[in-house]
């Protein structure tokens, strides 16, 4: 975990209110989860397979050694997972370095988030030297702190990066709201006792009690992640 302050500023004073907003990275806050699958077929048609763009929402969300396995065990192909994981990786950041597009309503929301002095956090199952990459193109004073795939023991869906997250601003995980885009980082979220808005970007997510599903982030603002603790 990196943080840019120290998690003593953000400790609770037991209000109800809203404490923390806490976000995953790819497909939820840049519009990469394209450049993950790109990066799996690119490594698998040099391999000598075709992946199936029904696999795509089986692999999309998770943590790289789920992902990666799963292709692994799907095609058949001669590589072991730490080639892969390191092959996927290498292909990603030679995605990334010609620019992260964010997604529609990004910008306005971390600035509103930071206008109202709301502790925010990135959480991604991606590795940390991917995720340095990204945050030096958002700029890394946005993020009270970030948590990377490969800093937590478990990794989504274990709700142990939202805990990690909320440990380190000192905030009560249910009085935290959690932005996600993928099942697995809403099971890692609801897991750790955080409120939750998805939007979906590759798979279909269901509402449920205590989860809000909304079309993007275009549609979330600090008003409404406030109701999502306090309620109507």
């Amino acid at each position: 975990m990196t943080s840019t302050v120290p998690a003593s500023l953000f400790r609770t004073n037991g209000s109800s209110a809203l404490q923390a907003v806490f976000l995953d990275m790819d497909g939820t806050l840049v519009d990469t989860e394209g450049f993950w699958w790109e990066a799996e077929v690119e490594a698998f048609a040099a391999l000598g397979h075709r992946l199936e763009e029904s696999w795509r929402d089986i692999v999309v969300g998770g943590p790289m050694t789920r992902s990666a396995g799963y292709l692994i065990e799907a095609t058949g192909a001669d590589i072991t997972l730490p080639e892969l994981t390191v092959l996927l990786n290498e292909k990603f950041e030679q995605r990334i370095e010609r620019g992260v597009p964010l997604m529609p309503g990004a910008e306005r929301l971390l600035a509103e988030l930071a206008h109202h002095n709301i502790p925010t956090a990135l959480v991604s199952a991606s590795h940390r030297r991917i995720i340095d990459q990204i945050l030096a193109s958002l700029g890394r004073d946005r993020f009270a702190l970030s948590v990377a795939g490969d800093e937590v023991v478990r990794t989504k869906p274990d709700p142990e990066p939202y805990l990690t997250a909320a440990d380190g601003v000192g905030a009560d995980p249910s009085l935290c709201a959690v932005i996600e885009d993928t099942a697995t980082g809403v099971a890692a979220a609801e897991a750790a006792g955080c409120r939750v808005v998805a939007v979906p970007s590759v798979a279909p997510i269901a509402p449920s009690p205590g989860r809000v599903v909304v079309r993007s982030l275009e549609d979330v603002d600090v008003p409404f992640l406030r109701t999502l603790i306090s309620g109507p």
